[in-house]
C-alpha cells in the first residue's frame, strides 16, 4: 500500500476508499452475477481490457497493479474480503487502467459488465458506497500518478502544458518528467530512441511514444475517446459539457432518454478551471471546479449517457430529421433533439506581441498545474468578475505576489466574500481603474506595462504569468443559421424567438433545438443557474420528441 503522512490521501481513507460490504450486501450483490472460485491464479482484470466485469471478494484476495512505462509493473492495493474492485472506468468502454490477479482458493462474485448499472440502480444504498470508493479511486490515482501516462518535455512549454491539462481535466492519471533535469531525462529519452528535439512526447505504460502529440491524438491512442455508436439515433444530443451540458445529460440519461454528450476538450467547460466555488449551494467549504465536473460526468455516465471528448462539433445539420452533428474527425452523430451548451471562450486582450506570449505566461485558467508554475513568482490577474477573484485568491498561496488589474470598481462585478478576501490579503494588491499597456520578455513573459486610469501614471512590473479572465465569447460559430443569435452571437431563446407552439425559455428559434448556459442570450453567468436550466430543459426535450420521435 503507498503511504503518505497527508491525511487527505484518498490510499489513507481506508474505510471510504477501500470499504467492506456487509455479508447481507454481498448476498444481494449476487443475485446479478455468479459465485466462482480460483483452481489456480487468475488474471481477473487486465489493463487495457476494455468493459471490465465488477468482482466482490468473499474469500481470499486480490492484488492490483500498474504499470509504468520507465520501472515496469508495481504493486497499488489489494481488495480482501468483503471489499469490492473497480473505479469509474466501469462506468465506459474505456480501457482499464489497472490489473488485478488473485490465487488458487480465492472465492468471489463476477458481476458482469451489462449489469453493472443495473446493480447500481436496484441496489441504491450499496451503489452509493460504491460511488463514494470510485471516485476516491480515481483521485488516489491522479494524486500518485499511477496507471496513467507518462509526459516528457519542458515544464513551462505551452503544448506539455496543455496535454497535462487535458489529461488531468479529463481525470486521467499523469506524470511530468521536466526536460531541464538534462541527465534523466536524456537517459529516458535514449532508452526510447528519441532526442530533445522530439519533445514533447508522450509515453504509454506500454512504452510507446507519441511525438507532437494533439488531444485527438492522446486521446485516442488512450481509449479516452469513445466513438459514438454506429447507426444509432440518440434521443438528444448535447453539444457542451460543462455545467449546464452535464446537468441535462444527468436528467435526461436518469429519464431514460438515449444521450450522447460532445465536448470539444473535457468536463466542466469553463467552470472545470476554477480553482474553488464556495459560492455553490451545498457545499459549505467550497469545492473545485474540477472535483465538481468529475463528479457530475460520473453522475451522467452512472445513467448511461455516452460521453465523446476531444471532437468538437464544426456543423449542424438542421434541415434533416433526424438532426446530423459533423464532429471534427469526420464523424456524424444523429439525434432526433439538439441542446445547445457550448458555453464561451476565453477573450483576449488587444496589445501587441498578445500571440507571442500566449503559452509563454499568458493563461487563462488558474488551477493547480499554473499555480505550480508560479510559486515564489510575480503574477498578474486581470479581470474584475467571480472567475478573477477565486483566481487571484488561489495563486496568492503559492505566487511570490498577485497584482490584480481592474478597469472599474471591483465591487460593482464580483461577490463580496471575494471582494473582502482581496482587499485583506497582503499577497495580493488591487489596482482598481487600471489595465495592462504592454507585455515584454525574451523568449517568455518578464514583464507586464500597465496604466492606473485614475492616478494618470504608467509602471512596468516584473511578472512570470498574466491571468487574463475578462469575460468571453460565444461558441456558436458551428450553428451556422439554424438558429437566431443577437449581436454578440449568443443563441436567442424563448418567447418572440420560439416557434409558437413552444412555451420553454430554452427554446430557440429552430424547432427540437434548445440552448442552455452561459451560450445563451439573457442568461445569468452563475454555475447554479446554468445546472437549473440543464436540468429543466429536459421536459422541454421530452415534450418536443412525443410528437416527432417514431415510436420504437
Amino acid at each position: 500500500m503507498i503511504s503518505t503522512a497527508d491525511p487527505t490521501d484518498p490510499w489513507l481513507r481506508k474505510a471510504q476508499t477501500f470499504p467492506r460490504l456487509s455479508e447481507e450486501m454481498i448476498a444481494r450483490l449476487s443475485a446479478y452475477g455468479s459465485e466462482e472460485t480460483a483452481s489456480e491464479r487468475q488474471l481477473l482484470f487486465r489493463r487495457g481490457d476494455r468493459a471490465v466485469d465488477f468482482f466482490v471478494v468473499i474469500e481470499g484476495e486480490v492484488r492490483v497493479y500498474a504499470d509504468h512505462p520507465l520501472v515496469g509493473r508495481r504493486h497499488l492495493f489489494n481488495y480482501g474480503a468483503g471489499q469490492f474492485s473497480g473505479e469509474q472506468i466501469l462506468f465506459t468502454d474505456r480501457p482499464a487502467l489497472l490489473s488485478g490477479e488473485c490465487s488458487a482458493g480465492t472465492r468471489f462474485i463476477r458481476v458482469p459488465h451489462r449489469r453493472f448499472r443495473a446493480m447500481l440502480t436496484g441496489e441504491s444504498d450499496i451503489g452509493e458506497t460504491i460511488m463514494r470508493a470510485f471516485v476516491l479511486r480515481r483521485a488516489g490515482l491522479l494524486r500518485h500518478q499511477s496507471g496513467g501516462v507518462l509526459l516528457i518535455g519542458h515544464r513551462d512549454s505551452a503544448q506539455l502544458l496543455g496535454l497535462e491539462r487535458f489529461l488531468v481535466r479529463n481525470l486521467y492519471p499523469v506524470e511530468v518528467l521536466d526536460a531541464t533535469d538534462q541527465e534523466r531525462a536524456s537517459a529516458v529519452l535514449g532508452t526510447l530512441d528519441m532526442t530533445e528535439e522530439d519533445l514533447p512526447v508522450a509515453v504509454t505504460q506500454d512504452r510507446e511514444a507519441i511525438r507532437g502529440a494533439t488531444n485527438a491524438v492522446i486521446a485516442d491512442r488512450l481509449g479516452l475517446f469513445e466513438p459514438p455508436e454506429a447507426d444509432t439515433v440518440h434521443d438528444v444530443a448535447i453539444v457542451g459539457g460543462g455545467p449546464a451540458g452535464l446537468a441535462a445529460a444527468v436528467y435526461a440519461a436518469s429519464e431514460g432518454l438515449k444521450t450522447v454528450v460532445i465536448e470539444a476538450l473535457a468536463p466542466g467547460g469553463q467552470a472545470g478551471t476554477s480553482s474553488r466555488i464556495e459560492n455553490y449551494l451545498g457545499f459549505p467549504t467550497g469545492i473545485s471546479g474540477q472535483a465538481l465536473a468529475g463528479r457530475a460526468h460520473m453522475q451522467a455516465q452512472k445513467f448511461g449517457a455516452r460521453i465523446c471528448v476531444s471532437r468538437p462539433v464544426e456543423a449542424l445539420d438542421c434541415d434533416t430529421a433526424p438532426y446530423g452533428l459533423a464532429l471534427s474527425d469526420g464523424r456524424t452523430i444523429r439525434a432526433w433533439s439538439v441542446v445547445i451548451a457550448t458555453g464561451a471562450r476565453y477573450r483576449k486582450l488587444d496589445l501587441p506581441e498578445y500571440d507571442r506570449f500566449e503559452g509563454h505566461g499568458i493563461r487563462y485558467a488558474a488551477t493547480a498545474l499554473e499555480a505550480d508554475l508560479c510559486v515564489q513568482q510575480p503574477v498578474f490577474v486581470v479581470g474584475g468578475g467571480n472567475s478573477a477573484g477565486q483566481a487571484a485568491v488561489f495563486l496568492a498561496q503559492s505566487a511570490q505576489h498577485v497584482h490584480m488589474l481592474v478597469r472599474g470598481e471591483i465591487a460593482a462585478t464580483m461577490s463580496d466574500y471575494l471582494v473582502q478576501r482581496i482587499r485583506n490579503s497582503h499577497h495580493i494588491t488591487l489596482h482598481e481603474h487600471s489595465e495592462v499597456t504592454a507585455l515584454q520578455g525574451e523568449s517568455r513573459l518578464e514583464r507586464v506595462g500597465w496604466i492606473d486610469r485614475k492616478a494618470g501614471m504608467e509602471h512596468l512590473t516584473p511578472a512570470s504569468h498574466l491571468f487574463v479572465m475578462i469575460g468571453a465569447s460565444p461558441n456558436t460559430g458551428w450553428l451556422k443559421g439554424c438558429v437566431a443569435l443577437d449581436r454578440s452571437g449568443f443563441v436567442q431563446t424563448g418567447a418572440g424567438y420560439a416557434p409558437a407552439e413552444e412555451t420553454s425559455p430554452h427554446a430557440t428559434s429552430h424547432a427540437g433545438i434548445f440552448a442552455v448556459g452561459d451560450v445563451r442570450s439573457a442568461s445569468v453567468k452563475r454555475v447554479a443557474s446554468a445546472v437549473g436550466e440543464g436540468a429543466v430543459v429536459v421536459a422541454a426535450v421530452h415534450r418536443y420528441l412525443a410528437g416527432h420521435r417514431p415510436s420504437s
